[in-house]
């Protein structure tokens, strides 16, 4: 997937360039601190992600966004977190506050890579996506692996202290993730929180007890604050 980096601060432009080449699915491209330079870019080329800094004098990045004929997938930043409800507005993939953690850095891009591989972009160096499968796939940061994903193999996500376990047909796969950013990266019509500890995939979900679920031959508990969202995602399917 190839990135734009567009910052007028020397420091989080070169943070964001040195993220884009550590991150194996990615590629950097042209990168800007003029917002009219990168203006006169994007006019004519069209990179998969930018990486937009909202606050730039002269020319903001939403402005420049709004400009475009035929923009494509963007992350927003900035120091501003209020400025987070304005850039949904725009389809943005997703808002990054600075400073920025590569942790959070990748759930971003994980997000953008989903969406790449939905709508059939085809990702350099990524591995072809399953035949049918229309979600497309996750990157799950593993020690110091990427690992490719798909969220139908998912059976369930367990608490580990600090570290999220991925329950994966036969194996697993450990991250040190929180319960909201594994949320934040698993389609959300196909995963549902049950407990503190647990979320779980409706797709092997094999029973529905009084207290617990069946999931991949393994019974976990349903927690009470809980249970009336998994009641009515259950209704929903």
């Amino acid at each position: 997937m190839k990135c734009t980096v567009i910052d007028d601060e020397p420091f989080a432009l070169d943070l964001l360039k040195d993220y884009v080449r550590r991150t194996p699915f990615l590629e950097e491209g042209e990168c800007f601190s003029n917002p009219y330079k990168a203006l006169a870019y994007l006019n004519n080329e069209k990179p998969d992600l930018i990486f937009l800094d909202i606050n730039m004098p002269e020319l903001t990045g939403i402005q420049l966004y709004k400009s475009l004929p035929s923009p494509p997938l963007v992350i927003f930043t900035t120091a501003y977190p209020e400025y987070a409800a304005e850039s949904y507005e725009y389809n943005a993939v997703d808002y990054l506050v600075k400073p920025i953690k590569y942790e959070r850095f990748l759930k971003a891009v994980n997000k953008a890579l989903c969406l790449t591989a939905s709508s059939g972009i085809t990702i350099p160096s990524a591995i072809p996506e399953k035949p049918g499968h229309k979600k497309g796939y996750i990157m799950i940061k593993s020690g110091n692996r990427l690992v490719k994903v798909f969220p139908d193999d998912i059976q369930y996500i367990e608490a580990a202290g600090n570290y999220m376990c991925f329950h994966i047909k036969g194996k697993k796969l450990m991250s040190l993730l929180n319960m909201k950013d594994a949320l934040g990266i698993l389609p959300e019509d196909e995963f549902v929180r049950i407990h503190k500890s647990y979320i779980i995939s409706l797709k092997h979900l094999e029973a529905v007890e009084r207290h617990d679920v069946v999931v991949a031959g393994r019974q976990i508990p349903i927690g009470i604050t809980y249970r009336e969202h998994f009641t009515r995602k259950m209704g929903s399917q």
